[in-house]
């Protein structure tokens, strides 16, 4: 990733999301701040003509980015109901949960790359949007802290329960890095919870899924972010295990279609070469 400029992924992903409220019918994710966190220019034409956006920002990859924030929302949600009251959004991007969080009770701690979280703020400021007081902003370098000193630098009681998401950053990452951060947010405090997603590993992948994926991969590396790790579903528990977290599961796309689009009238249906994860790490 580039140091002068946001990430163009997280805007990529941004516009997904925008898109997401006014093509697709019920939405999977109820997001009415998604169109001012992105690019100007894109959020007017899509506001002046959405369906010019229709089929270059595909349908499967909208239903796919909404899927997983509204899965790892509602995984939070649960923790929320037993207790937790901090939720930390890594390589937040731009993502507007702090700004829909209904919960006052309830600390956001946002962590990002510096140039991505001073573009995000920028655009709310422009737009006349305040920011919440639950909610806490860090610009960390990623390359010259651990994720333990980042989360305590950024003002985490590693004491209370801390919920986490990590959404869109490990497939940006090598195997190692990944494992390394996974163990750093396991041992951050006594009861942990995270939700991230990461790229399925090509050999597991359809002819389609292998199109996207070596499509995306070309794209990615163009912008200076380039793909580095795949994993199998029994890969990705292995690594949670032995980072710490004492329960893991996975979710494929066949289960986030099953919660979210088994309804939708649209015939909206989730694509993905990537899938989620949950895992939970407790002590006592």
């Amino acid at each position: 990733m580039r140091e002068d400029r946001a990430s163009r992924t997280a805007e990529y992903m941004a516009m997904h999301r925008a898109a997401h409220q006014l093509l697709d019918a019920p939405t999977i994710l109820d997001d009415p701040f998604a169109a001012i966190v992105i690019d100007p220019k894109f959020a007017r034409a899509l506001r002046d003509d959405p369906e010019s956006t229709r089929w270059s920002l595909a349908p499967s990859r909208r239903a796919f980015l909404a899927a997983r924030s509204r899965y790892a929302e509602d995984q939070l949600a649960r923790a929320v109901e037993q207790g937790c009251d901090q939720y930390v959004v890594l390589g937040a991007g731009l993502d507007t949960f702090f700004l829909r969080c209904r919960d006052h009770a309830l600390r956001v701690f946002e962590i990002d790359h510096p140039a991505t979280q001073a573009t995000k703020l920028a655009r709310l400021l422009a737009a006349g949007v305040g920011l919440p007081p639950r909610a806490s902003f860090y610009a960390a370098d990623f390359t010259r802290q651990s994720l333990g000193d980042i989360l305590r630098c950024a003002g985490v009681d590693p004491t209370r329960r801390v919920f986490v998401s990590w959404l869109g950053v490990a497939q940006y990452l090598p195997h190692d890095i990944v494992r390394t951060a996974l163990a750093d947010i396991a041992s951050f405090g006594p009861h942990v919870e995270i939700v991230f997603d990461y790229t399925l590993h090509y050999d597991l992948q359809n002819e389609a899924q292998r199109l996207v994926f070596d499509t995306g991969r070309r794209l990615a590396a163009l912008e200076s972010e380039p793909f580095r790790s795949m994993f199998t579903p029994n890969e990705i528990v292995e690594v949670c295990n032995a980072a710490g977290f004492s329960e893991v599961r996975t979710a494929s796309v066949e289960t986030l279609n099953a919660l979210y689009c088994a309804r939708a009238k649209s015939g909206l249906r989730i694509e993905s070469i990537n899938q989620l994860a949950f895992a939970r790490a407790f002590v006592g």
